[in-house]
């Protein structure tokens, strides 16, 4: 079912995880579709495994968001989704969080978010749609999340800011919130592997569904929104976390 027929999509941080399977989703749905990411080696396998465009360019380099929009304006003018992925996790109790922590937290998840967005207006189609990848962190007070949750609490206040400024151009925004979801962030914490299976086991607990997320479950929802049939929605929130979070204390 080719919904996003010819339609062009940037996915940030698409070389792995959300991003990654949100870029295959968007692809087989008749996209043209561009994924970017940090690491040189892992955008390149990731553009030819699903057989798009990489781009390297870090989010919190506001030079390297430049670089990307001159890039994909001149490849491929105008821009119909855009998919703001691209996000860290680095968690830390109250009291241990130091100043690098929350700089690279913040750099990422909600300055390189809102200047990805801003850089990429001007070459966005009047019609498009933007969907910015947050968390029910934002919301959860778990231990040990503050800056991450902070990061994710501001993009949804932005998010819906935005979607009342940019509805003159009947350009959509909208903030997908994932619960537990198996992607490769959790691997980059420094958590060891029984500190992971431990907090995994956790979690899994008290999840109503009884399971983690997969990155094609948030996928389906990006599609979604991106395309014509989300075209009345706009200023949204969508939990998307095996019902976590209508109920956390569940065991």
């Amino acid at each position: 079912m080719s919904t996003l027929n010819e339609k062009v999509a940037v996915v940030t941080g698409g070389n792995s995880g959300i991003g990654y399977a949100s870029a295959l989703k968007l692809k087989e749905q008749g996209a043209k579709v561009i994924i970017t990411g940090r690491s040189p080696e892992r955008v390149k396998a990731a553009a030819t495994e699903l057989g798009v465009e990489g781009f390297v360019a870090d989010v919190s380099d506001l030079t390297a968001i430049d670089a990307l929009v001159i890039s994909v304006e001149a490849n491929y003018g105008k821009v119909d989704i855009l998919f703001v992925n691209a996000g860290i996790f680095q968690p830390a109790g109250i009291g241990q969080i130091t100043e690098d922590q929350f700089d690279h937290q913040m750099d990422i998840n909600f300055k390189g978010a809102v200047f990805t967005i801003e850089k990429f207006l001007p070459i966005l189609n009047d019609g498009a749609s933007i969907i910015n990848l947050s968390s029910i962190n934002a919301y959860t007070g778990m231990p040990n999340t503050a800056i991450y949750a902070a990061s994710k609490a501001a993009l949804n206040s932005y998010t819906r800011t935005a979607a009342s400024e940019l509805a003159a151009r009947k350009i959509r925004i909208n903030a997908v919130n994932p619960g537990p979801v198996s992607t490769p962030i959790f691997q980059k914490t420094g958590m060891s592997a029984e500190q992971l299976n431990g907090f995994s086991n956790a979690i899994q607990n008290r999840i109503p569904l009884k399971r983690f997320g997969e990155p094609e479950d948030v996928a389906n929802l990006v599609a979604f929104l991106a395309s014509d049939e989300a075209s009345f929605i706009t200023g949204g929130e969508y939990n998307i976390d095996g019902g976590i979070n209508v109920n956390p204390i569940l065991s």
